[in-house]
């Protein structure tokens, strides 16, 4: 197979290394500052760690293929070789939509039932919510990538997209694909609608308790605490929403395969900017690594 959307072009590939180099360093960093620094272990810093290793192992699906194809003009991509990065690609992806369900729920706990906060969001409990999270995906995503894999594919491999993805891969079939089209969208169901709608329902929560707050300044505070997840939130499920739930057309897929970067790459060079502009506490203690 290939990608007939990657060609040889200096400044996509100037450009798309910043990018990398910048989710690769900017999580990294923060991964890293959440494990040394004292201050930083709580549950919320736990999940934002797991958070951040998802992104760094998210963008090193693709990004490194698309700039060898920028680089080199090479979009080929063995099937062994695309089979893999579609798998790692909506593990990681289904992953992140339980994972950021978590920190939802960590959130909501803190903000709605502060004096049992320590009690409910044990390490244990963060621990199993994590590992859960792998181990409900994996067998998942080995079904559906083993699906779309057995499909015959037409003469033409010419995939348009900038990497292996479900949808542009279904195009490619010369069979029916309604149940694997039935099959794509209950996992999306499962792993992005539902995860979203539990986080939904915890802003709604949240927002209750803050509106109780007598104080102006008290709101402002508590919500300060989740303001960081939340955009994080918007950004990722936004772009992914766009890409996955509507209508593909032929007139819409250089649209598709853009707005695909958004969450595959825009998002996780965001999240540590994200996290470190809004959140106080790592601030302080990037400032104090640095002096350090």
């Amino acid at each position: 197979m290939s990608f007939s959307t990657l060609k040889t072009c200096g400044l996509c590939f100037a450009v798309f290394l910043v990018i990398y180099l910048v989710v690769l360093t900017g999580n990294s960093l923060i991964a890293f500052i959440t494990v040394v620094d004292s201050s930083l272990h709580s549950p919320m810093y736990f999940f934002l760690r797991n958070l951040s290793f998802l992104e760094v192992c998210y963008t090193s699906v693709t990004l490194p293929k698309m700039l060898v194809g920028f680089l080199m003009e090479d979009g080929r991509i063995s099937f062994l070789g695309c089979a893999a990065q579609l798998y790692f690609l909506v593990l990681l992806g289904s992953i992140e939509c339980l994972l950021l369900a978590a920190m939802a729920y960590d959130r909501y706990t803190a903000i709605c039932h502060p004096l049992h906060y320590t009690l409910i969001m044990s390490r244990g409990l963060c621990i199993r919510l994590v590992v859960g999270s792998w181990i409900a995906v994996v067998p998942v995503q080995v079904g559906q990538t083993y699906q779309v894999f057995t499909l015959p594919f037409c003469a033409s491999h010419d995939l348009h997209h900038f990497f292996c993805d479900v949808p542009p891969l279904l195009e490619l079939a010369c069979a029916d694909t309604f149940w694997h089209q039935v099959m794509l969208y209950t996992i999306i169901l499962v792993f992005a609608i539902l995860p979203f709608s539990l986080i939904v329902i915890s802003y709604i929560q949240i927002i209750r308790a803050i509106l109780k707050i007598p104080s102006a300044l008290g709101r402002h505070k508590t919500f300060s605490t989740c303001s960081s997840h939340l955009g994080v939130v918007t950004l990722f499920y936004g772009s992914a929403t766009v890409t996955y739930l509507k209508r593909r057309s032929r007139d819409s897929v250089d649209a598709d395969k853009y707005l695909a970067l958004l969450y595959t790459v825009v998002t996780p060079t965001f999240n540590p900017v994200i996290y470190s502009l809004r959140n106080k506490e790592v601030r302080i203690a990037l400032k104090r690594l640095l002096w350090t």
